[in-house]
């Protein structure tokens, strides 16, 4: 299993409604796709900022590819990011899971 790594910071006053946008658009993509085992959504929110951290799961790189396109390693972003997000770094990363929970 391959963890995919994406990170994006928004101002906190619209930490919720960016989340509301990650629901109805990669989150739900992610979901769509096959090969998808999964993601976890991690926020964390101080100093008038939040860190959204997702964990994506994947059977494999191929599975990827079908969410993100051949170029894996870029990070896919949507048309309402630009509003939401304080910077769209280009990069995710990808971690071999090699220990998860039962």
């Amino acid at each position: 299993m391959i963890a995919r790594i994406w990170r994006g910071i928004t101002q906190e006053s619209k930490s919720h409604e960016y989340l509301d946008y990650l629901m109805k658009t990669g989150l739900k993509d992610y979901r769509a796709t096959e090969g998808n085992r999964g993601v976890y959504v991690l926020r964390r929110v101080g100093d008038g900022r939040a860190e959204f951290l997702l964990i994506s799961l994947w059977e494999c790189f191929d599975a990827i590819r079908k969410f993100a396109g051949p170029e894996i390693e870029k990070a896919v972003y949507y048309p309402k990011d630009k509003e939401f997000l304080l910077e769209l770094d280009p990069h995710v990363l990808h971690y071999e899971v090699v220990v998860a929970p039962e």
